[in-house]
């Protein structure tokens, strides 16, 4: 049998786990993107669970689009977390862009946690049927 032991708050200072945020040295984890190709273009989706649209940041420099979001986290009212599993409250991920990718058009839909970046391609880029004449 063994012996059970409760986690103090004395324990949880001495393992380094109650240790004070510090915002200035935030890390961002890196959220899940599936992307799909078709004829006209490219959909990413990313998991970016808790996060608001209003505190979600999607932003093209250059060839670069990155994604990021701050995750809510905030505790009930009057309350304060004791043990805290969620470490890392900024999600972050960034894609280089083909050439062949319109960033003019690019759409974002955030729903549920989910958010669907459209890219479609340049139209030169996009497959044309050629019609063939007779002689």
């Amino acid at each position: 049998m063994t012996d059970s032991k409760e986690i103090t708050r004395t324990d949880a200072a001495q393992r380094g786990l109650d240790r004070p945020r510090d915002d200035s040295m935030e890390r961002a984890a890196t959220p899940p993107v599936d992307i799909f190709e078709d004829a006209g273009g490219i959909t990413l989706l990313a998991d970016m669970p808790g996060v608001a649209r209003e505190r979600l940041d999607v932003r093209l420099d250059g060839d670069t689009l990155t994604v990021e979001g701050a995750v809510d986290l905030a505790a009930p009212q009057d309350m304060r977390a004791l043990w805290a599993e969620v470490e890392v409250p900024r999600l972050r991920r960034s894609f280089t862009l083909s050439r062949e990718l319109d960033p003019a058009r690019i759409e974002a839909n955030l729903k549920d946690g989910l958010l669907t970046l459209r890219i479609p391609k340049q139209p030169q880029a996009q497959p044309r049927r050629i019609a063939v004449q007779s002689a």
